[in-house]
């Protein structure tokens, strides 16, 4: 090509001059670095789970340290805590499932929740129990003021809502209101923390078989069997020697709490699937959105609560 064709092009004559005259290892040498960006270059990768595994484990570790405080220093700060991501929970999933055209009430779910909270610390089961139902009718009554279009598709949102998240919610605050309410809300937690962890582990290492490929590719069975041996040797350990009693029954409260974790962890996943999106937000690195974080923690918290009142009553 003549210097005149390059100009012609657009490009510069005297950049190309002095290529021409080059041994070729700056060709080489270019050519190896343009590899090296298209490859990812020297940017952070992500885990064979698709996390940034070092943010998720900052972050746990971090929301761990909240929750042991807050559960140490005094333990009604615990129910704040669990309001406040229960309220944020509860606007990430009404911003989700706006995107099929429902139209939750945000504004009484956010105010609902809190009631809920509230009422399971003071009141106990009954008191959530009536929260759920008064949150319930206000949303059906908020909605009124929308017109009949939509109305029933906007009320089941609503009440999908309000039992998936503040209602799920309440259990943990039920777990921590008794005199051991920390031992048993550290504990629950702990556990699920094992299935995570378990299940995590073992699938990467060994995970061939998928779980549930129509509702998540991550899964698998050897992923599972992880959470479950991981469980059921946390909670026989957390039984015998955190609540006094026989070792088999935290045999049997980690084999449920894995079983859940599962299964909770997969229904959000079919909701994400539904929805289209692949995280439900962006507030907690490595993680997603605070929903991404209690998918598994909110079924077991309610889980946690009958199992423990039945097998280690205060």
């Amino acid at each position: 090509m003549s210097d005149h064709e390059v100009a012609d092009l657009g490009g510069d004559v005297s950049s190309v001059a002095p290529i021409a005259e080059d041994d070729g290892a700056s060709i080489i040498s270019g050519a190896r670095h343009a590899r090296h960006i298209r490859s990812g270059g020297d940017q952070p990768k992500a885990s064979r789970a698709g996390r940034n595994l070092p943010a998720a484990i900052a972050v746990g570790v971090a929301l761990g340290a909240v929750i042991v405080a807050s559960l140490l220093i005094y333990r009604a700060s615990f129910a704040v805590i669990v309001g406040l991501a229960s309220a944020y929970g509860v606007y990430e999933l009404c911003r989700a499932i706006s995107t099929l055209e429902a139209r939750p009430a945000v504004l009484p779910l956010i105010a609902g929740g809190a009631a809920m909270q509230a009422a399971a610390w003071v009141r106990g089961p009954s008191g959530l129990t009536m929260a759920l139902l008064a949150t319930v009718c206000g949303v059906f009554v908020w909605r009124l003021a929308d017109g009949a279009t939509g109305y029933l598709r906007d009320a089941a949102a609503s009440t999908l809502v309000a039992v998936y998240v503040p209602l799920l919610a309440g259990f943990a605050v039920l777990l921590a209101h008794p005199h051991d309410g920390a031992a048993r809300v550290i504990v629950f937690v702990a556990t699920v923390v094992c299935s995570d962890t378990g299940g995590y582990a073992s699938g990467v290492l060994f995970g061939k078989h998928p779980l549930a490929p129509m509702v998540s590719k991550g899964k698998t069975w050897e992923g599972f069997a992880g959470s479950v041996i991981a469980c059921s040797a946390a909670g026989a350990l957390f039984m015998a020697f955190t609540f006094h009693h026989v070792w088999w029954k935290g045999l049997l409260y980690g084999l449920a709490i894995a079983v859940t974790a599962t299964i909770g962890d997969l229904g959000e996943s079919m909701i994400k699937r539904d929805l289209g999106l692949k995280d439900m937000g962006r507030l907690l690195p490595g993680h997603g959105g605070i929903m991404d974080r209690l998918d598994s923690l909110l079924p077991c918290a309610a889980v946690a609560y009958l199992i423990l009142s039945g097998f280690a009553p205060v």
